[in-house]
C-alpha cells in the first residue's frame, strides 16, 4: 500500500511540473515572438495544441490525485482494521492462555493437615489434598466468573487434565505437591463469596473435614500463560 501511495505521488508530482513547463511554454512563445495570435495562424495552431495537452495533463492530474486520495483513505482504513484484528487476537490468547495475564483476584492456599495422628482418625483420607478437591474448587471458581486460574503455577486450560498418580498429583501432565497454591483473576468479591462464604461451598467443606485451607483477596495477581500444546484428535476444520 505505500508503494501505490509513493508511486501515485510521484506521478502527481510529474503531471504538475508537465502542466508548469507547458503553460510557461506558451507564454515564451508569446513574449518572444511579440505578436499576438490573430497575427500568426500557424502559432495559433501551436498555442491550441499546447492547451488541449494542458487540459489532458490537467485531467490526468486530478484523475491520479483522486486515485492518491482513495489509495490513503484505504491504507487509513487498514490501518483501524490491523490494531482492531490485534487487538482481537490479543484478546483471545488471554482467554485461550496462551498469554500472562495479571488482575485482582483471590489467592487460595491448601495443604495436608499434618497434626493429625493417622492412628487416631477413620479415614485419614479427609485430611489431604486430593484430585477432586482441585477439580470441584476450579469449577466453582469458573462458575463465580474466574477469568484465569492456576495451580502451583499451571495454567488451568479447556484442556487441562487433573490427575491424581498414587500420592502424586499432576496437572497438564506435571507433578504438583502440597502445599496447593490457586490464583484466580476475577470479581474478588464474588469469587470470595463463592468458595469461602456461601453455604455448601467446597472449602468450607474442605475446612470442615480438617484440611488447612487459606484464602485472601488480592489486587496483584500474575497468572502465567500456558506451557502445553493444545490437542485436538476429534473434530476437524471442515
Amino acid at each position: 500500500m505505500k508503494k501505490i501511495a509513493i508511486t501515485l505521488g510521484s506521478v502527481c508530482l510529474i503531471l504538475t511540473m508537465a502542466i508548469f513547463i507547458q503553460i510557461k511554454t506558451v507564454e515564451s512563445i508569446t513574449e518572444e515572438e511579440g505578436i499576438s495570435l490573430n497575427d500568426n495562424a500557424e502559432l495559433k495552431d501551436e498555442v491550441l495544441k499546447w492547451r488541449q495537452n494542458y487540459k489532458d495533463a490537467y485531467k490526468k492530474l486530478e484523475k491520479t490525485e483522486k486515485k492518491l486520495e482513495e489509495v490513503r483513505a484505504q491504507a487509513a482504513t487498514n490501518s483501524e482494521v490491523d490494531i482492531e484484528v490485534k487487538n482481537e487476537i490479543t484478546k483471545n490468547n488471554a482467554l485461550l492462555g496462551l498469554t500472562e495475564v495479571r488482575g485482582s483476584g483471590i489467592i487460595i492456599k491448601l495443604d495436608d493437615n499434618r497434626e493429625v495422628n493417622a492412628e487416631e482418625v477413620l479415614d485419614i483420607n479427609s485430611y489431604l489434598v486430593h484430585e477432586q478437591d482441585l477439580i470441584h474448587i476450579v469449577n466453582e471458581l469458573f462458575n463465580a466468573g474466574a477469568d484465569a486460574i492456576s495451580i502451583n503455577g499451571k495454567r488451568i486450560v479447556q484442556t487441562t487434565s487433573i490427575l491424581c498418580d498414587g500420592n502424586i498429583l499432576r496437572v497438564n501432565e506435571e507433578m504438583v505437591g502440597v502445599p496447593i497454591e490457586i490464583k484466580a483473576i476475577g470479581y474478588a468479591e464474588r469469587l470470595y463469596y463463592n468458595v469461602a462464604v456461601r453455604p455448601g461451598g467446597y472449602l468450607r467443606l474442605m475446612a470442615s473435614d480438617g484440611v488447612v485451607v487459606g484464602i485472601e483477596k488480592s489486587d496483584n495477581i500474575t497468572i502465567p500463560k500456558y506451557e502445553g500444546v493444545y490437542k485436538y484428535e476429534y473434530i476437524s476444520s471442515k
